[in-house]
């Protein structure tokens, strides 16, 4: 467990999840409040959060100060594994909900639940070195006061100590605010043929400087 003022970095727990939720509800629009464009309060979350703090408890963080969750890193240590267990596991959860589009997808919830049916879009050739990926959030007025930088290198500090030696994220590349904290805690571009409005991003989980390098 880390801390930073009143904030504590510690494992994610089940009675979390609302919190887990709301941040991620909170931030999924471009690190912006997703509602306007996606109104189910369930969708987003159901895509880049929950499944992995339900497939993989152990990569998942979160800051809480005291009262509620305000950020989160989660994510997995092994891509095509998470795949597999994603189309095989999470997916009958949730399809009921979010049944698989038979049209092509025009508006931005069904944009989102078509990509909930593909998971295999995350198998990208060219990251197969960097096994690993992960999503990270923080409330707006939780961000800039050093607690993402707490939640990556205890991110990170868990692939090392499995053996996991790269991982990669995939941001929009015109979240230039994210791209900026993304290259402080040293991601560098892995070029990817057609990453289509994303920007991939990967590192080593360690450096000389210590676990996680940061």
């Amino acid at each position: 467990m880390s801390t930073n003022g009143t904030v504590i970095i510690r494992p994610y727990r089940p009675q979390d999840r609302a919190g887990l939720y709301d941040v991620c509800v909170r931030t999924a629009h471009d690190g912006g409040d997703s509602r306007a464009l996606y109104p189910d309060e369930e969708l987003m979350p159901g895509i880049f959060a929950a499944p992995y703090a339900h497939l993989e408890p152990g990569l998942a963080f979160v800051a809480d100060d005291g009262e509620r969750v305000v950020g989160y890193i989660l994510g997995t240590a092994d891509t095509a594994t998470f795949v597999r267990r994603f189309r095989e596991e999470w997916l009958p959860r949730v399809e009921a909900r979010y049944p698989r589009p038979v049209r092509p997808p025009v508006t931005p919830s069904e944009v989102m639940v078509d990509l909930l049916h593909r998971p295999e879009r995350m198998l990208v050739p060219e990251l197969a070195r960097y096994p690993a990926h992960l999503h990270i959030d923080l409330l707006p007025r939780y961000q800039r006061r050093g607690h993402g930088r707490l939640l990556m290198r205890t991110f990170l500090g868990a692939l090392e100590a499995g053996g996991v030696a790269r991982v990669h994220l995939g941001m929009v590349t015109a979240n230039r605010a994210a791209r900026s904290f993304y290259d402080r805690l040293g991601f560098h571009v892995v070029p990817v043929e057609d990453p289509g409005p994303l920007t991939y991003l990967g590192r080593a989980t360690a450096t000389a400087d210590g676990p996680g390098g940061l």
